[in-house]
């Protein structure tokens, strides 16, 4: 398989990954908006209970980026929606977000990368930050008490992490105890009354992320 150039225009598109096709969408900056040197790589949640890159909370992570003049890079782990192969619990899908970084840096080695997460999504991106070393991270749900989080080496980038206080799924408790058992370096917002999928909250995600990341942004373009 040929590997595409980075589109000049928002596109659906297929990468060859570690286990055969990628399923990937580039999404570019709002049109009001200055577009800033910054791709963003977003990964959605669990893929065995419905996790897929169309999944709400990831794609208005994705627009809240966009807003800010980011370009954003959402894909299928293996086995989920177009993308080829079978789920690996985590492993092979660190592998497939490793592909989609590089593909991502090769084509734009003058942006900075930033990586988001959530839930399931969050956990791949934070064990793959410390290698690919991204300029932010950023992690909604992440699933503290429901995979091992023992053996993720923090991040040394500014990192954000978004906790809903009603979570039904990811024990927010788990989630702050970890952190604080880490001495983790994060800005942690929690979110009252919030469940896992925000449900009627998702406005008030894309407020926490765009306040969150603001002062890190790279210099708009121009």
């Amino acid at each position: 398989m040929e590997t595409p150039r980075f589109p000049s225009q928002s596109a659906a598109l297929v990468l060859p990954g570690p286990a055969g096709a990628l399923e990937v969408a580039v999404d570019l900056p709002e049109e009001d908006v200055a577009a800033r040197p910054l791709v963003a790589i977003v990964c959605h949640p669990l893929p065995t209970e419905g996790g897929t890159m169309h999944n709400k909370v990831v794609t208005m992570a994705g627009r809240a980026l966009r807003e800010l003049g980011a370009t954003t890079v959402r894909f299928n782990f293996r086995g989920t929606g177009q993308s080829e192969g079978e789920f690996d619990g985590g492993e092979g899908e660190l592998d497939d977000l490793r592909a989609v970084a590089a593909w991502v840096r090769a084509e734009r080695p003058e942006h900075a990368l930033w990586l988001a997460g959530f839930s399931f999504g969050a956990y791949v991106s934070l064990r793959a930050a410390a290698g690919l070393q991204p300029g932010m991270l950023i992690s909604i749900a992440p699933p503290a008490g429901r995979w091992d989080f023992d053996e993720i080496e923090l991040p040394a980038c500014p990192w954000l992490v978004i906790q809903g206080e009603a979570d039904e799924i990811v024990d927010p408790q788990a989630v702050y105890d970890w952190l604080e058992s880490a001495k983790a370096q994060a800005e942690l917002v929690r979110m009252p009354d919030t469940s896992h999928f925000f449900h009627r909250k998702l406005m008030d995600l894309r407020g926490a992320i765009k306040n969150g990341v603001r002062q890190y942004l790279p210099a708009a373009d121009g």
